[in-house]
């Protein structure tokens, strides 16, 4: 803490009553309401909760309410209640297969089985400024019926049915929770997943993009793209049998990797894997082909030294509220260190002069 600083606790209260003023901004103008941020900031509130690790839109809205439009610090405030929440049990693994989709597009089938759904996306826009958002009380359009698609098959398995994907291994005891159990390297793939799926979508996407650029010899195909809403279910053990306890948004990505076989295994085909909450496409993308990077030792594979295959490094690197955490302490008071760097400066330069 300043407690230095001129004024001491009475300025860093102070400080706080400016930060409340800056929140809040021109009185005169009608202040935004979590319920506002909330339908209306939809793919921000996504990304607090899936790096938050916490599916809740309407905490997710009053983090960045309460941040100022600063997500990372939304994504701490969230990270920060969600250890204090109690834990009553654990969920059952989701059944992505039963998802209902509003959006699921294949890049390696053009008549893909259960058939393509565009839904909301921003991949056919102008990228044009819609200058007619800035009109204040135009009545929005009347909304069309939602399709959506009921629950279709994933496209790997029509790939898995011929033999031609790399089957996944059981993992019989199931994934460790990487939010109590540290992280160790080399990670098992449950956890670099869970370590992908909280990660800093920006730092996750400069990953997946040096990966395309050559840096891990890894060329992918999107096999499917989902988005839309599953069921979590819970085994509730006085009832002997599972309750659904509530639905929520998720996406998938599934790509498709060449693998050349070895030995004991035929050419064939292996899968990168993203899923995060909310619609964050681009996040689950990236997440995707950096977990296929990654598993370039399980597969047998060259390390050409990219550094999307460094385990350590990427994984050490993803998190955002660490990353900020040490960065921002640099902020704080370092008065004794500087001053021993200061003495010892001044020394070796009276050394030098005489």
């Amino acid at each position: 803490m300043y407690v230095a600083v001129k004024g001491g606790e009475r300025a860093i209260d102070n400080a706080h009553a400016w930060l409340a003023e800056e929140r809040r901004g021109d009185g005169q103008v009608a202040e935004l309401s979590v319920a506002q941020i909330r339908e209306q900031l939809k793919l921000a509130v996504n990304r607090v909760m899936a790096e938050g690790s916490l599916f809740d839109p309407d905490l997710a809205a009053l983090a960045i309410k309460q941040s100022r439009g600063d997500l990372i610090e939304a994504i701490f405030l969230i990270r920060a209640y969600r250890t204090t929440l109690p834990r009553f049990g654990a969920s059952q693994a989701i059944a992505t297969g039963g998802m209902h989709c509003d959006r699921r597009v294949s890049a390696t089938f053009k008549d893909a089985p259960g058939g393509q759904l565009l839904g909301p996306t921003f991949d056919y826009t102008h990228r044009l400024l819609d200058f007619s958002l800035a009109a204040d009380g135009t009545p929005p359009p009347a909304p069309e019926a939602r399709a959506g698609a009921p629950s279709v098959p994933h496209i790997m398995e029509f790939l898995e049915r011929e033999d031609l994907v790399k089957p996944e291994p059981e993992n019989p005891t199931g994934p460790a929770d990487l939010t109590r159990t540290p992280l160790e390297f080399p990670a098992a793939r449950p956890l670099r997943l869970q370590s992908l799926a909280r990660g800093d979508e920006g730092f996750i996407l400069g990953m997946a993009y040096s990966t395309q650029r050559g840096y891990a010899r890894n060329h992918a195909f999107v096999a499917e793209l989902r988005i839309g809403t599953v069921s979590v279910e819970m085994e509730i053990p006085e009832l002997g049998f599972t309750v659904e306890i509530a639905e929520i948004e998720i996406t998938e990505c599934e790509t498709v990797n060449q693998f050349k076989g070895s030995k004991t295994e035929p050419p064939q085909f292996t899968r990168g894997y993203g899923l995060v909450f909310g619609m964050s496409e681009r996040k689950a993308i990236s997440m995707a082909l950096v977990d296929r990077a990654l598993r370039w030792k399980e597969l047998d594979e060259d390390n050409t030294g990219a550094p999307a295959q460094d385990e350590e490094f990427v994984l050490s690197h993803a998190d955002n509220i660490q990353a900020t955490g040490f960065l921002e302490h640099i902020k704080l008071p370092h008065y004794v260190d500087f001053q021993s760097e200061l003495e010892l400066i001044r020394k070796l330069r009276n050394e030098a002069t005489e």
